[in-house]
């Protein structure tokens, strides 16, 4: 549940009644030949009595914000965002002042933010984001009441600053970043491809958009060897791809999304050791971040028509999961062979991307949790994307630096596709050798989108512990705001 929001356009008063309080002041420039202590904010006296003790200067609360207690009992933090930064330090450091007081589990928030008309409304747009986006509880399965985590914030009470939108941008990302990480954070047993078909059937019927599933004997109907020669390991055969749609009055232009949905990935009958397959009921984010993109822009009205189309299944060992030499046949018509089953992404989204491509939009983004080495060159606080379209790697970069999730390019040069050549089959799933197997994954993905504009997603940093940028919990919902951002590019190059 998102928070309420209520605006002042009026800064705080003494005679407002306050529990939780976040003052946000700007840094301004020597340039502008103004200072913070110019400004008269609520609590000014107490945080220069509190600097005072602790032996800081007041700009050093732009990268440590700090709180205390005020005089009638109430919690106040306070903390400086210079606006010439980096989206994501400002983030950042606006998640570190809210913690200051979600940490004391308040029903009711209030913000106040200073400055000029332009800085207020940039504080105020951040400030509301990043308190929706951490405001809101993660599903829990504990029941020890001791143990169980902090209770939803009810109400934001936002002073000195007034959207006529009612910040419904922020609040559509927030609700697509929180539904991304709930996804997410459920063990496989509350996770199956069965039990997510049906929650996404009572999403899309809530939220108006067309539901279609290709079941298994759908797929292996129409030739998706690549998916079903991975989903054939399950007992239940409830494994499908998912395709949403929302169709726009007057929208002249398509997305498509496509996402990894793998329930748990065990690797197959190339086993993952335990260390590597713990936490692997997160192999599903890819399709939770398309799904969360898909939310946010339902919300926020955007004037495009979007595709989403989720390959949701698991990852078995079994009499009849896929081998180690077995040849398929994709969609395609490309024969695949098969050289490690703990390639499983790459074969799943392979059918998936087809089907997408078949439909000829005007881009295809897809977003995996696919390889270990995009983490190896990356870690988990950038994710790396690969493009066929130098103007969509661009507008992907700058994207990322808009909304504060960041990204890089990598290369995707043909003579790296040595790798795949095989004796027997049109191409190999991937490599025996470990190195730049991102890059070899991104390589055998294009052959399934052809020469439609295309983006591919490896989520490195779908969690980081300890939270990243905006987010305060490790699963992060990394690439809901970046893929938001990026159809809002889409719309304005048109």
């Amino acid at each position: 549940m998102i928070a309420k929001l209520i605006q002042k356009k009026l800064p705080l008063s003494q005679s407002d009644k306050i529990n939780q309080l976040l003052v946000i002041l700007p840094k301004f420039s020597r340039s502008s030949g103004k200072t913070v202590n110019q400004l008269s904010f609520y609590g000014k006296d107490a945080l220069e009595a509190l600097l005072l003790r602790r032996k800081m200067k007041l700009a050093e609360i732009c990268r440590h914000p700090v709180s205390a207690n005020l005089s009638d009992g109430s919690l106040c933090a306070w903390v400086i965002i210079d606006l010439k930064q980096p989206v994501f330090e400002q983030q950042t450091c606006m998640r570190k002042a809210l913690k200051l007081l979600l940490e004391e589990d308040p029903q009711v928030v209030q913000i106040c933010v200073y400055g000029s008309i332009k800085e207020k409304k940039k504080l105020a747009e951040l400030a509301v984001f990043v308190t929706w986006v951490n405001g809101a509880m993660m599903p829990s399965l504990k029941t020890n009441k001791k143990e169980l985590p902090r209770n939803n914030l009810e109400k934001i009470i936002l002073h000195g600053y007034k959207d006529v939108n009612g910040f419904t941008l922020q609040r559509s990302k927030a609700e697509g970043n929180i539904f991304s990480r709930e996804l997410t954070i459920l063990p496989p047993n509350e996770l199956t491809p069965a039990l997510y078909c049906s929650c996404i059937k009572k999403i899309a019927k809530r939220e108006g958009w067309k539901y279609e599933k290709y079941n298994l004997k759908k797929l292996r109907k129409i030739g998706a060897g690549a998916f079903v020669a991975v989903a054939q390991g399950s007992d239940s055969e409830d494994a499908g791809i998912v395709h949403l749609q929302r169709l726009v009055k007057g929208a002249d232009k398509t997305v498509a999304l496509v996402g990894k949905g793998i329930c748990f990935d065990t690797g197959g009958h190339n086993l993952k050791p335990a260390r590597y397959m713990h936490g692997m009921h997160e192999d599903m984010n890819g399709s939770a971040v398309a799904l969360g993109i898909f939310l946010a822009a339902t919300r926020a009205k955007l004037d495009i028509n979007i595709d989403c189309w989720l390959a949701i299944a698991q990852n078995h060992i079994g009499p009849r999961a896929y081998k180690q030499n077995d040849v398929v046949t994709a969609l395609s018509g490309d024969t695949i062979e098969i050289i490690n089953t703990d390639a499983e992404g790459r074969m799943v989204l392979a059918d998936t991307l087809s089907l997408a491509a078949k439909k000829c939009p005007d881009m295809v983004i897809d977003f995996a949790t696919l390889t270990g080495t995009m983490w190896v060159a990356l870690g988990s606080r950038y994710s790396g994307f690969f493009s066929n379209n130098e103007n969509l790697t661009k507008q992907a970069i700058d994207s990322g630096k808009l909304c504060g999730e960041r990204v890089l390019a990598f290369p995707m040069d043909s003579d790296y596709a040595i790798k795949l050549k095989s004796t027997i089959a049109d191409v190999k799933q991937c490599s025996m050798e470990s190195e730049a197997d991102h890059i070899l994954a991104a390589l055998f993905l294009s052959k399934f989108v052809g020469k439609t504009p295309w983006i591919h997603m490896d989520l490195s940093s779908s969690r980081n512990t300890g939270g990243l940028g905006a987010v305060s919990d490790d699963v992060t919902g990394f690439g809901v705001g970046w893929g938001l951002q990026m159809l809002q590019k889409f719309l304005k190059n048109r």
